[in-house]
């Protein structure tokens, strides 16, 4: 086994856990990669697929000899995602449901691509070192940041869901849904324009992160949490993990840098 930081194996620990969890759910796809159309031809099969795609990528992201084709086929399979399904869903119906769920899986397809531009081998850098590399990475981080900035405006737009879910102990409800949608959508930009772009890539993990911890575990852990909050925590989990790999990739700048470097 090998894992070339504490963010790889967390990611890929993440993966292994959607995979089970598609397992569990018997044709049905684990969250993340939700929601999909019922309707969708083959539903089932590609449920299963999927499945299949994130508990073996997991494990090859993991296992010594297999990180770049695990890295390259997560890659590949999120970016199918987000351009076959999401998108379409998103230009059909802009609604909160479609271009959510497409910033959710840009985030997807930003940390897979970090990771595919790590692991890539010789051969993948021969064909497609025009995507991948440092010229890959910082695609993916400005595609992070894109995807981030939805995030935070659903803080404002539906200030009425959010609110409620600051954790009872802390004071200002309104005041902290409002000021983590203003962060999510700094951050967002920052990465956008490479200004003081690892310290906002460190703190939105951090966020997304302090978000699972402080707001969906006490849920979890004491059974109160529904079918859909449930998933939410499981979402928040893959999410942090996704953050941490694209903060990650700054490795050797400076937290404070002005520039990506």
């Amino acid at each position: 086994m090998r894992a070339a930081s504490v963010s790889h194996a967390f990611f890929a620990l993440a993966m292994i856990g959607l995979g089970i969890l598609g397992l569990i759910g018997r044709g049905d796809f684990p969250p993340v990669w939700q929601p999909v159309p019922k309707g969708l031809p083959a539903r089932e099969v590609l449920a299963y697929l999927t499945t299949f795609v994130s508990l073996a990528s997991g494990v090859g992201l993991l296992w010594k000899r297999t990180p770049a084709p695990a890295a390259r086929l997560l890659f590949i399979w999120f970016l199918l995602w987000l351009l076959l399904l999401r998108a379409p869903a998103m230009l059909r119906a802009f609604a909160v449901d479609s271009w959510w769920a497409a910033s959710q899986t840009a985030v997807m397809v930003a940390s897979t691509w970090v990771l595919y531009s790590w692991f890539a081998n010789d051969l993948d850098r021969r064909r497609l070192g025009f995507v991948i590399g440092e010229k890959g990475v910082r695609i993916a981080r400005a595609l992070f940041g894109l995807g981030l900035i939805p995030f935070g405006l659903a803080h404002f737009l539906y200030l009425g869901a959010t609110a409620p879910l600051v954790p009872g102990w802390l004071p200002g409800h309104v005041f902290w849904a409002y000021f983590t949608g203003a962060t999510f959508i700094a951050a967002g930009v920052a990465m956008l324009i490479g200004v003081y772009a690892r310290l906002a890539a460190a703190l939105t993990a951090l966020q997304i992160g302090m978000f699972t911890l402080l707001v969906w575990v006490p849920l979890v852990a004491a059974g109160r949490a529904s079918a859909f909050q449930r998933n939410e925590f499981i979402v928040s989990v893959v999410l942090t993990a996704a953050a941490w790999v694209v903060a990650d990739s700054w490795r050797g700048t400076r937290l404070l840098a002005v520039r990506e470097g």
